[in-house]
């Protein structure tokens, strides 16, 4: 632990390097990213052991986690990591291991166009003419799996919230109108009044947990109660990467993050009253299993129950 924490100020320019490739490719996910930053680190160590290799990839998988809380980021990290403990038990040869680890390193980063195209392929045959979807947040597995259905020449209508606080759903309503697809941009609390009219809810996921729930965008999580209260399926697209060993049970199980929001002042009162009025705004929240219909991933349709078994394949 103290060696790792020692070696945290060697890699600085890790973070550096995530930072430029995310501005120069908006579209990298967080995973891959990490995933991309650790395999320079393996190609730039000076390291004599794999203990040693470790303990670098350690030290700058600690300093990735302080460019942005995204959970998709700390699996990324997690499953290189574990791809590293499991490739020097199979290549004793320390330098043969390194070659390996690059390559195993450079396809994986290239992995996340490929996922979210079959992730579309396998989407795309539940969304049928004539329905009506609502979505939520912003996911651009979830756009794509649309994009693709449209280019089936399918006709369907999209509900999008705004998912305050942080208005993600413009950037939804924005990408489906690039591509010609009728749009209903909606207030978060207009969900259950629209809910009666919905076909099916497809939403992205920040992380898949080991019992299949989901942390995503805040908001889902009441999408899901709504939704299963009048019998709507609720399908999820996510990428492997993204499944993480977590467990959370509640809503404070999960690390969290406090999204950007300013609400309109109150008028009518003083400001020794506004002392007492605290604001609480949560970016993200945990859907349970039970309120998941399936979830579309490049590894397949799977139910919630079949993730645990899916995360001891990728981790061991």
């Amino acid at each position: 632990m103290a060696d790792i924490q020692a070696k945290k100020n060697e890699f600085a320019w890790v973070k550096d390097k995530l930072t430029q490739w995310l501005k120069e490719d908006p579209e990298m996910a967080f995973a891959m990213g990490a995933i991309r930053a650790l395999t320079e680190v393996v190609k730039a160590s000076k390291a004599e052991t794999m203990m040693g290799l470790q303990i670098e990839l350690e030290a700058a998988s600690r300093v990735l986690g302080t460019v942005h809380t995204s959970l998709s980021l700390k699996s990324g990290a997690e499953l290189f990591l574990r791809y590293v403990t499991r490739a020097y038990l199979d290549i004793p040869d320390f330098n043969q291991c390194k070659s390996k680890l690059i390559e195993r390193g450079e396809q994986l980063r290239t992995k996340t166009t490929s996922s979210r195209k079959q992730i579309a392929f396998l989407a795309e045959p539940f969304i049928r003419d004539g329905m009506v979807l609502l979505v939520h947040g912003f996911s651009r597995v979830v756009c794509s799996v649309l994009i693709a259905a449209a280019a089936k020449e399918k006709r369907f209508t999209v509900y999008v919230t705004e998912s305050r606080p942080e208005p993600n759903g413009h950037r939804t309503v924005e990408t489906l109108l690039k591509h010609n697809l009728p749009v209903t941009l909606i207030s978060d609390s207009t969900v259950g009044a629209i809910m009666d009219k919905v076909d099916m809810v497809l939403v992205g996921a920040e992380a898949v947990v080991e019992n299949g729930g989901i942390i995503n965008k805040v908001g889902t999580y009441q999408i899901g109660i709504v939704a299963k209260a009048l019998g709507k399926p609720v399908y999820v697209a996510a990428e492997s990467f993204k499944m993480i060993r977590l467990f959370p049970l509640r809503q404070r199980d999960i690390p969290n993050r406090k999204a950007a929001f300013e609400p309109a002042q109150p008028t009518g009162v003083t400001q020794e009253q506004l002392q007492n009025l605290s604001v609480e705004s949560p970016d993200l929240d945990f859907t349970p299993p039970h309120y998941i219909t399936l979830l579309f991933s490049d590894l397949g349709v799977l139910t919630p129950s079949a993730v645990s078994d899916e995360l001891i394949k990728l981790y061991g």
